[in-house]
């Protein structure tokens, strides 16, 4: 029997736009599912808090391919949940410090490190690798930094799937932070730099979801977050699963910093893999809210980060398809066409899910 979805799909003329979708996903390698995203009828029954009527967004155009490349996406600790327009002019804050950074590295990047020779380039518009580009998308978070001190901030690095604590919120703290983590020509383990306090671990989740909440850029997604951040820690929860929507320090506990390391190129890399290994089997999500990550119009937009190094970007989430999300994304691996936006490292040539290593 067709859901309502499918059966709307089939009588406006969209469910063969849907199975191109899908075929041009497996094709390239990206682990999908034909599952409904809705888990309620249209209208629901379930009582989930929807959005309010004069929430209105794009449901018309083709969403895949509207995230553009990136070699890194960062979040910095703000313990807010909405800031300034432009979070690169808020004075004296890192995000405008790392920018500045940026800009001034634009022209000396160190070059990107090379892709696996077997790795064949998703041809899939909006599906793209880490390697294909050298931007640096730079956001705030809504979480806390773990540092005692003030002026310090801990920010999340992906697809690294690495937290960087004890960040000077100043030019030379920007400055480290980019030699030792961000530069798009240093690998996933960071550069160790003599005399630096920078503290970092692998992040200690079994994924990462990350909604958009900027008020000052759309007022969607602040209606969105909070109702999407909602609904995920009830299913989450439902199904077994430990939901944070801060870091928990105390999980950091378990392992040394990555500089307390073997310094081995590739006893480094082994040791890093195990941690995100560990990572992976936890049954732990971590929540935040982040600044604008572009495409409001498509709100609400979810993003997910996998140790196994994936990034899922959906759009067009409401809380009546946050069920499937969680039972097909989260927990199974797979991909849901009719919400994906785009995702880095989602060709997965051999794999049958997200998850597999």
């Amino acid at each position: 029997m067709f859901s309502l979805r499918k059966l709307q799909a089939l009588v406006y003329g969209q469910q063969d736009e849907l199975d191109i979708v899908q075929q041009q996903l497996r094709a390239s390698d990206v682990p999908v599912t034909s599952a409904d995203c809705r888990s309620c009828p249209n209208p629901c029954d379930q009582g989930h808090d929807g959005y309010p009527a004069r929430f209105t967004i794009d449901t018309d155009s083709q969403m895949l391919g509207s995230v553009k490349p990136y070699r890194r996406q960062v979040f910095i600790s703000t313990g807010k949940s909405d800031w300034d327009r432009e979070i690169s002019e808020t004075e004296g804050s890192l995000a405008a410090l790392l920018v500045d950074v940026q800009n001034s590295d634009a022209l000396k990047t160190s070059p990107l490190p090379q892709a696996n020779g077997k790795a064949i380039r998703p041809t899939t518009s909006g599906i793209f690798r880490s390697v294909d580009s050298t931007r640096i998308s730079i956001l705030n978070g809504s979480h806390h930094s773990l540092s005692c001190k003030d002026d310090r901030d801990t920010v999340l690095v992906f697809p690294d799937y690495k937290l960087v604590s004890e960040v000077h919120r100043t030019k030379d703290g920007a400055q480290t932070l980019w030699e030792a983590a961000l530069d798009p020509g240093v690998g996933r383990t960071g550069a160790i730099l003599e005399k630096s306090s920078l503290k970092s671990w692998v992040i200690p989740y079994a994924c990462v979801v990350l909604l958009c909440s900027h008020k000052r850029r759309d007022n969607r997604c602040a209606i969105a977050a909070p109702k999407l951040e909602h609904a995920f820690t009830q299913y989450l929860e439902g199904f077994g699963w430990h939901v944070d929507t801060d870091v928990d320090a105390s999980t950091l506990h378990d392992a040394p910093p990555l500089e307390d390391l073997d310094a081995a190129i590739d006893d480094m890399e082994f040791q890093y893999e195990e941690l995100l290994r560990q990572s992976s089997s936890s049954k732990r999500v971590l929540i935040v809210r982040s600044s604008h990550v572009g495409g409001h119009k498509y709100a609400g937009n979810c993003i997910i980060y996998t140790p196994q190094g994936s990034c899922v970007w959906y759009g067009r989430v409401s809380p009546h398809e946050v069920e499937s999300i969680v039972v097909n994304t989260i927990m199974d691996g797979l991909v849901l066409p009719p919400l994906l936006r785009g995702g880095l490292n989602l060709s997965r040539p051999g794999c049958k899910t997200l998850h597999d290593w």
